[in-house]
């Protein structure tokens, strides 16, 4: 009986790894993977600062290497307008990093990005929020729900939580999950699965519809910061 038992425990255990297998690999379905964790095809960026080690990107700023402007390793294989972004990341607890997206170039800046920012710290003061980097600044911290019209700071519109409260969503000096849907002129940015903040923007000479991503190492006396398992989703 007891073998039995053992039995009719191991199978429903598969059945139960083979179920949460098949959903993981539906919630992946459309999804590219754009670092092929060896080289960096497709990615540009300022080597004394980027490197690759375990199938994973590293940005490390030293006393020995300082950094005199932020700097970003660009993905060179498109400029995506509608799009969802995921990748796992670590990062120092007196680092500062943060995903680009729907950027541009600066001028006479070498690889760095102005435009939309999902923001990210090892001391999550500011992790989640929107900051548009070389631009308007803060558009929506973590918790807010904001309105970007022409002309006028930021509305916020309603709340997607406490910021508190989400902040302990985040895993300190461990890996978290960045995920970034954006979707015409709305923008909304997770960490491990939550909502922290959610623009609209209808600055309509201001906001971008597509653009460069990016990874951002900045000016800091040092930091250090991980992505790896990175993937792209093209949506309508």
């Amino acid at each position: 009986m007891n073998i039995r038992i053992s039995s009719i425990a191991l199978l429903l255990l598969n059945i139960l790894s083979l179920q949460q297998e098949v959903l993981a690999q539906s919630r992946q379905k459309g999804f590219k993977k754009i670092f092929n964790g060896k080289s960096f095809k497709h990615w540009e960026c300022d080597t004394n600062f980027w490197r690759i080690e375990n199938e994973t990107l590293i940005g490390e700023v030293t006393k020995e290497k300082p950094l005199k402007s932020n700097t970003f390793l660009i993905y060179r294989g498109g400029q995506p307008a509608n799009f969802e972004f995921k990748a796992r990341y670590r990062i120092s607890a007196e680092g500062n990093s943060g995903v680009q997206y729907r950027s541009e170039p600066v001028e006479n800046v070498p690889l760095g990005l102005r435009g939309y920012q999902a923001d990210i710290d090892g001391a999550n003061r500011y992790t989640g929020q929107n900051y548009e980097e070389r631009g308007r600044g803060f558009l929506a911290m973590r918790g807010e729900q904001s309105l970007l019209k022409q002309g006028q700071k930021p509305t916020i519109t309603g709340s997607v939580g406490n910021g508190e409260e989400l902040k302990s969503k985040i895993r300190k000096d461990d890996w978290n999950e960045i995920h970034i849907i954006a979707e015409g002129n709305h923008l909304r940015h997770y960490i491990n699965g939550v909502l922290m903040s959610e623009v609209t923007d209808e600055d309509l000479s201001k906001r971008k519809m597509s653009g460069l991503i990016g990874l951002q190492v900045h000016v800091m006396p040092k930091m250090r910061v991980e992505y790896r398992d990175i993937y792209l989703k093209t949506l309508k």
